[in-house]
This record gives structure tokens, C-alpha cells and sequence, in this order.
């Protein structure tokens, strides 16, 4: 007995028309699952550079204290021993014990804060808090004591950037 074969070179040459959409499908099913995942780490790599930025700015701001403290900045009686803008953390400040004239810096530069929105330059990315005002109603005033995020966004953690 002979066997025939048959010729169908149609279908072996190419997918079927099912084939082509259920493979875009697939595809259109783990891009959905990719670009939330996507954003979630995006925002989670902005958390942790606004940790580390209010960390290094909250450190150079207590060596400065730390700094008028040992008397290395010169004092004056109406200062409250913090730097009177964080420009001051940059540019640095005359050391007072020196024999030589020598600055003392505290901050190579000012970083800026990552969820800021529009900010062209670094400073005003954040918001100032004075010495003499609250913790829970920060202003600013002739010196800084503490920086915070003026951003309105709620972190991964649940709390506002503006609290941490």
C-alpha cells in the first residue's frame, strides 16, 4: 500500500491568525504586571536617595553645631548656633582655633530633594526649619535647624515624605 502525503505548505510555512494573538496577548498580559512593578521600584530608588540626602544634610547641619560648640565658628549672642542658610554648609566657614586661615566645610554640595516638583535650584527643593519653631508646624526663620521634603506624596511606608 502506498501512502500519499499531503502537501500543506500554507500551514507549516507560518503561525495561524490564533496563534499571532495569543501570543500578543501574553505579551500584553506581563507588560501589565511589569509597569506597576516598574514604578513601585522607580519610587522605592527615590525613597531611599530622599533617606540619604536628610541624612547627609541633617549630619552637616549638627557637625556645624557641633563645630560653634567647640568654638571653631566665631559666635555671635543673637545666633542660636546653626547655620543661618544651607548655603553656609558649602560655602564653608572661617575656623576661629586656626592660626591660619582655613574653612571648615561641612557639605560638598547641596543635594536636591527627589520628589521636589519644578525645582531649578537645589535650596528652595526643601523646606527650612528654624530653631524656634514647632516640630509639628515647621518655619523658617534666621537659621537652620532642621530640612524636610515639601513634597505632598505619602511614602511606600505610609507616611508623608514632608514627616520624615
Amino acid at each position: 500500500m502506498v501512502m500519499r502525503q499531503r502537501h500543506t505548505s500554507f500551514a507549516q510555512n507560518g503561525f495561524t491568525l490564533i496563534e499571532l494573538l495569543v501570543t500578543v496577548a501574553i505579551v500584553a498580559i506581563l507588560a501589565s504586571v511589569a509597569m506597576p512593578l516598574s514604578e513601585l521600584t522607580q519610587q522605592r530608588a527615590k525613597e531611599q536617595e530622599l533617606r540619604q540626602y536628610l541624612r547627609d544634610i541633617r549630619t552637616a547641619i549638627d557637625a556645624y553645631k557641633q563645630a560653634w560648640d567647640e568654638g571653631r565658628i566665631v559666635r555671635s549672642l543673637d545666633q542660636s548656633g546653626y547655620p543661618p542658610k544651607l548655603s553656609v554648609l558649602v560655602e564653608g566657614v572661617e575656623d576661629a582655633k586656626s592660626p591660619v586661615t582655613k574653612k571648615i566645610y561641612f557639605l560638598r554640595r547641596i543635594p536636591m530633594d527627589p520628589f521636589a516638583e519644578n525645582a531649578v535650584n537645589t535650596e528652595p527643593s526643601w523646606g527650612l526649619r528654624s530653631y524656634e519653631s514647632p516640630p509639628d508646624a515647621p518655619k523658617e526663620g534666621k537659621d537652620v535647624y532642621d530640612v524636610y521634603s515639601l513634597s505632598t506624596r505619602t511614602g511606600l511606608n505610609g507616611i508623608p515624605y514632608r514627616e520624615w
